[in-house]
């Protein structure tokens, strides 16, 4: 592929593209979210065919993105010059686009990802080269077709199929002005290198080993019955998935049996049955990972509270393990159907557990105790902190990692100044 020309031919286009007004990029976002919603069957079936999500979830994939975009199409121009008071007549700050912004894209939410990213980076002026993951290359083809549909110039959302060799080459021209990944810690530290070598803009969100702390004075049955949602969701490969159950020892053995209860009526099955609720792991290589995962995890100390058990290539009934602290799979992001669960003692106890490990992406907290919820909030290590509820995304809200979650930005109108360069203006005239 001659990607000179895919540069070139996008660097045309944003010099027209940065000029049009905000409110001309909201009206083509605002067809581009019909679009989605008409063609939304057809992607979804697109989705589950590429990376086996059940149906219903790649339905609601679409949805949810449609409502993203909407949600920018209707946004408050944020990036309109900022008026400073200084002694000075003219003491602004501008907020320029910045060019070219590769996006380098996961397979496990292959139009949501790659949506929310590209939509504010698009509405704030920047243009889009897509590097989608290999087995996604039809969604991403979709995208772009999408985009070309709801009547955008050309060029300013382009897919490459590429591979990972290639990201360098994009990453060296001075046309590209920065990168966004979403994907593993090593993919984020390799192309966060290359990035930095060529002075470029990063933003990484990167994998999540997430705590659903549940306390002795929450309504435990209601996290019994959403933690396991929260987990096995697209067959527990989310980086925001509720990853680690760390329960009140009060409450542990009421809490277990209903959770587990809950947590087995998740079973592989059709993932184009729309009553199904888990579906295939994405690749048999990732099912062979997760396999070598649960067994260092039992080489190690783990007890089986129900097997995690393989049943076909990329297929597995799904598991739970009880771990103590010291365990070494506690320092790696188990991305499939097996959860891990822990006890805690006290707060303090349960908090050091929620934060002894390498990432921070979000944490949930199931109380009804302010001043302890309060507690975790203040001090818990994490890009989000959701009370009562599984995390989610939410267009409306910022989404990030601390730690080795990543760094930067996705979603609301703070991402919408992530790919902007900031310029000053000051004087007299």
């Amino acid at each position: 592929m001659d990607l000179t020309k895919h540069i070139d031919s996008a660097h045309r286009s944003f010099q027209d593209w940065r000029k049009t007004p905000f409110e001309e990029r909201q009206r083509l976002l605002m067809k581009l979210a019909d679009v989605l919603d008409k063609n939304k069957e057809t992607y979804a079936e697109i989705i589950t065919t590429e990376m086996h999500k059940p149906i219903s979830q790649s339905i609601a994939e679409i949805e949810k993105s449609a409502g993203m975009i909407r949600f920018y199409a209707n946004a408050e121009n944020v990036l309109k010059p900022e008026k400073i008071e200084t002694e000075f007549n003219v003491s602004e700050v501008h907020y320029d686009a910045m060019g070219i912004i590769l996006g380098v894209m996961p397979w496990n939410f292959p139009f949501w990802q790659v949506l929310r990213f590209a939509v504010p980076a698009i509405l704030a002026g920047n243009v889009i080269l897509l590097k989608h993951a290999s087995i996604c290359f039809g969604s991403g083809d979709e995208i772009e077709k999408a985009f070309a549909e709801a009547g955008f110039p050309k060029y300013i959302f382009q897919n490459l199929r590429i591979g990972h060799n290639e990201i360098k080459e994009i990453l060296e021209n001075p046309l590209v002005r920065g990168v966004s990944l979403t994907g593993s810690e090593k993919a984020g530290g390799t192309v966060a290198a290359l990035a930095g070598k060529n002075i470029k803009k990063s933003v990484l969100e990167l994998g999540g080993s997430d705590a659903f702390i549940v306390l002795e004075d929450s309504d435990y049955e209601k996290a019994a019955i959403e933690g396991p949602a929260g987990k096995l969701q697209n067959t527990g490969q989310v980086c925001n998935a509720a990853k680690r159950f760390i329960v009140h020892q009060d409450i542990e053995k009421d809490f277990i049996p209903k959770f587990v209860e809950e947590y087995n009526s998740y079973q592989p099955a059709d993932p184009f049955k729309k009553e199904t609720k888990l579906g295939k792991m994405a690749r048999p290589d990732l099912a062979d990972e997760l396999e070598g995962q649960y067994k260092k995890a039992l080489k190690h100390g783990a007890e089986v509270v129900l097997a995690l058990e393989r049943i076909s290539e990329n297929e597995f009934r799904p598991g739970i393990i009880r771990v103590k602290e010291g365990n070494p799979i506690l320092q790696e992001e188990l991305f499939g159907p097996l959860a891990i669960l822990m006890i805690g003692k006290d707060d303090e106890e349960i908090l050091k557990l929620a934060n002894d490990i390498p990432f921070g992406l979000g944490n949930a907290v199931w109380t009804k105790d302010k001043k302890r919820a309060q507690f975790f909030i203040d001090n818990l290590e994490s890009g989000t902190v959701s009370i009562n509820k599984s995390t989610s995304s939410d267009a409306r809200l910022p989404f990030g990692g601390a730690k080795s979650s990543g760094y930067g930005v996705e979603l609301s109108l703070h991402a919408l100044k992530e790919f902007t360069q900031v310029k000053t203006i000051v004087g007299n005239i």
